[in-house]
């Protein structure tokens, strides 16, 4: 596909190497020279230097002839524009643009989007992304990744080998026997920054992240043979008031009632706001990194701390000081990748990268054929893919065994009416079956074309 990317950011500059990577047609714009002499020199890709709302500057990047425009600059309103003059200058056929001000989202103003008025196909509100992003983890104690399936009972899960988890130094293969009473499948480990897709005789490791899709009723089972036996969360600390702090609150306090939440805010007018709009939420104003604010928030006895601020270093040292107060779960939001690593040794146990939820969140309309969605994994070195089986596709009637997967793609599950089923080689797919797939970055390009009209696996 011919693809114009507006923005060269974190979120512009990493989808660009995804879908370089897999030999897309890519051209990047920003006004930035420097930014984009670094990216050019780094990846396969067109760059345009000018701004992206600019119709002369769009034609250098062909948008007369892309199939694409995903408008990711900082500012809404160039993103907005973007869309508009590819619709209605350049007839480009898919729109994506990134909204981060809420009160353009506000559901009174949603018609605006339409064809005939401004014509953007998918909004991605990264606050919003990130926020729905937590509260899935959230809700699955024990998880360090939590990636529901839409419309079923499956879901991924991600969890830690702690020290003392009764399975280091098994194979994959002892595990999976292990689960055999449940509807598990081990699709992929991440070690390090490596994702390995196992092999029956790999053994565990201590702090291997295993990846593994599931049902709704093997959840906590699985969760409690790993070693995991926490409970949801009901006294909870938000770290910050800003977007996604304050759509945490809100969410969790419309969630249940025995929810007890307290959000720490800086800034003391935004602190009022949401003060007036959260009914039974507790702000407090004052900043994070005071102790005398964590123990008036509670914070020795809460069972979770969610930093969520602006502020990368706040993040981390607001879930320091919780940690050795006493908190018992601490989740914290980076923007620099660079700190990933260092989070688990620190003691802190869960980090989202917003970058990284907003280009799955891109991804998921960018893919072809039939996937459904997508969702990327440690700096886009995997995805996991739900992709649907069609007549059309000449997918249908036919065994697993018949079909030729790519190496680097373990099929972990198939959705069948809304339910998880396993799957075995001799498994006959059916027409809306929805495979479960984790596919490392390199192979993703030929999961497309299996599931796309031409297909030359079979």
């Amino acid at each position: 596909m011919r693809i114009v990317i507006c923005g060269a950011g974190r979120v512009g500059k990493s989808i660009a190497a995804q879908l370089a990577a897999e030999h897309h047609d890519i051209t990047i714009i920003d006004n930035d020279a420097a930014t984009l002499g670094k990216i050019g020199s780094n990846l396969d890709v067109k760059t345009v230097l000018g701004f992206a709302c600019h119709p002369p500057i769009l034609q250098e990047a062909g948008a007369d002839d892309a199939d694409m425009i995903i408008a990711v600059t900082t500012s809404d309103e160039v993103n907005m524009i973007a869309c508009q003059i590819g619709k209605t200058v350049f007839k480009v056929p898919t729109k994506i643009a990134r909204i981060r001000h809420q009160n353009y989202l506000l559901p009174v103003y949603q018609d605006m989007y339409r064809a005939d008025d401004m014509p953007v196909d998918v909004i991605i509100s990264p606050e919003i992304e990130v926020a729905k992003n937590i509260l899935n983890r959230f809700h699955v104690p024990g998880a360090i990744d939590t990636i529901p399936i839409e419309n079923s009972n499956t879901k991924i899960i991600g969890v830690r080998m702690m020290s003392d988890c009764p399975f280091l130094g098994i194979t994959v293969e002892e595990l999976q026997k292990r689960f055999a009473d449940l509807n598990i499948e081990i699709m992929g480990i991440s070690r390090g920054q490596e994702i390995i897709l196992p092999k029956p005789k790999d053994i565990l490791i201590d702090s291997d992240e295993v990846y593994f899709v599931t049902d709704n009723k093997s959840t906590i089972p699985a969760l409690t043979l790993l070693g995991h036996e926490e409970k949801e969360a009901r006294k909870i600390v938000i770290i910050g008031g800003g977007n996604i702090g304050y759509y945490l609150a809100s969410e969790l306090e419309a969630e249940s009632k025995s929810n007890r939440i307290k959000v720490i805010e800086l800034n003391k007018e935004r602190a009022e706001q949401i003060a007036e709009q959260l009914e039974k939420v507790i702000v407090i104003n004052g900043s994070a990194l005071d102790e005398k604010i964590l123990e008036e928030a509670s914070v020795a006895t809460a069972e979770a701390v969610i930093s969520v601020s602006n502020d990368d270093e706040v993040n981390i040292l607001s879930a320091l000081l919780a940690k050795t107060l006493g908190a018992k779960t601490c989740f914290t939001l980076l923007n620099n990748n660079s700190f990933v690593p260092l989070m688990h040794n620190l003691g802190i146990d869960i980090t989202v990268n917003p970058r990284e939820t907003t280009v799955s969140s891109i991804l998921q309309h960018v893919r072809r054929g039939k996937i459904r969605s997508a969702h990327t994994l440690k700096d886009n070195k995997a995805e996991i893919i739900e992709a649907e089986v069609t007549e059309s596709i000449g997918l249908a009637g036919k065994h697993l065994d018949d079909l030729t997967f790519p190496e680097g793609v373990v099929i972990g599950a198939l959705i069948r009416d809304g339910q998880f089923q396993k799957v075995s080689p001799s498994t006959l797919l059916e027409r809306r079956d929805r495979l479960i797939m984790m596919s490392l970055a390199s192979e993703v390009r030929n999961v497309e074309n299996l599931f796309s009209l031409q297909t030359r696996y079979f």
